[in-house]
């Protein structure tokens, strides 16, 4: 009885003892993630202006977002859009410029320093910067288009080519996927490179059983990284719409996302425009949970088909 007593008690000190080391985790999860996902929930089904009592109203939010709302299916058209195209394009970039890079003899700072630095521009600096770039009307690279015989697209200012030209940006801005890919390729045992090339493999065909199957780790991290990214995009297509739309002024001055057409409108905007500029926070919330349904969907599918997504020829 004395033994199954002091066993108990060194039970309850080691639970303590690793509750003490968890403590300041679990207190940031309960206080930034666990109560603000509760509430988001507890709102979404509240009529609720951030100034008068919330008041029960069901499913209203809901059926007011999926049925009556006219932006929700563009905003959320557009970023599903963005979840598929432009997260492709970052890895396949990355991916690409790495194995540059890596096989390049001289000069491999000078390129990797290069290739990164657009990386470290600030957001909005690098958004304003592709919006006069692309200038349909005084921009260098219509000018360059022009001057060859190629009709220049109207870029942030055309529906069909405000997201290409977001997927441009963000590929201009690749230096962290590079460095990533950079690491692990550096870290293929050569060894294996040896013994399929002794064998007859193609270039092809070592990098598609030796350099993929070892790299694929690091592609599945930058695909779920990459789609939580995209989930959240606010800064650029907001920058990017109040630019090309001439509206960039202060605070105080009304805008509304997505131009033109909503075709720069995401989730997350949709979220702030009808949480905090239309005070339907009740909506927004909603909106707010449907993202985050998304973002885990996306990146359950990615972590259980992750052998289908990297193709590693098993």
């Amino acid at each position: 009885m004395a033994t199954q007593h002091t066993l108990r008690a060194k039970r309850r000190r080691s639970a303590l003892r690793t509750l003490a080391f968890l403590s300041p985790w679990l207190i940031g999860f309960a206080v930034f993630f666990a109560y603000p996902l509760v509430s988001t929930v507890y709102f979404s089904f509240m009529q609720y202006d951030g100034f008068a009592p919330p008041t029960w109203n069901g499913l209203d939010n809901w059926s007011y977002l999926f049925n009556d709302f006219p932006k929700f299916w563009p905003a959320m058209q557009n970023t599903l859009w963005l979840v598929l195209v432009m997260v492709t394009c970052r890895v396949a970039f990355g991916l690409g410029i790495g194995l540059l890079i890596t096989k390049i003899k001289s000069g491999t700072g000078v390129f990797r320093t290069l290739f990164y630095l657009p990386y470290l521009a600030p957001p909005v600096a690098a958004t304003l910067a592709f919006v006069f770039l692309l200038n349909p009307g005084t921009g260098p690279v219509n000018s360059v288009l022009e001057s060859v015989g190629i009709s220049a697209p109207s870029w942030f200012n055309d529906a069909d080519w405000s997201k290409p030209a977001l997927t441009v940006l963000a590929v201009w801005g690749i230096g962290d996927l590079m460095v990533i890919f950079m690491a692990a390729l550096l870290d293929v045992p050569k060894e294996q490179y040896e013994a399929a090339e002794l064998d007859g493999a193609s270039r092809f065909q070592r990098f598609r059983f030796v350099t993929v199957p070892n790299i694929s780790p690091i592609i599945l991290f930058a695909v779920v990284t990459g789609v939580i990214a995209a989930m959240q995009y606010y800064t650029q297509p907001i920058v990017a719409a109040k630019v090309a739309s001439g509206r960039m002024g202060g605070s105080g001055q009304p805008f509304e996302p997505g131009y033109p057409e909503a075709s720069t409108l995401t989730l997350p905007q949709l979220v702030y425009n009808v949480g905090f500029q239309r005070f339907d926070y009740g909506t927004a919330c909603a909106g707010a949970l449907v993202l985050f349904v998304l973002a885990m969907a996306f990146t359950a599918l990615l972590m259980r088909r992750r052998g289908g997504l990297i193709g590693t020829g098993d």
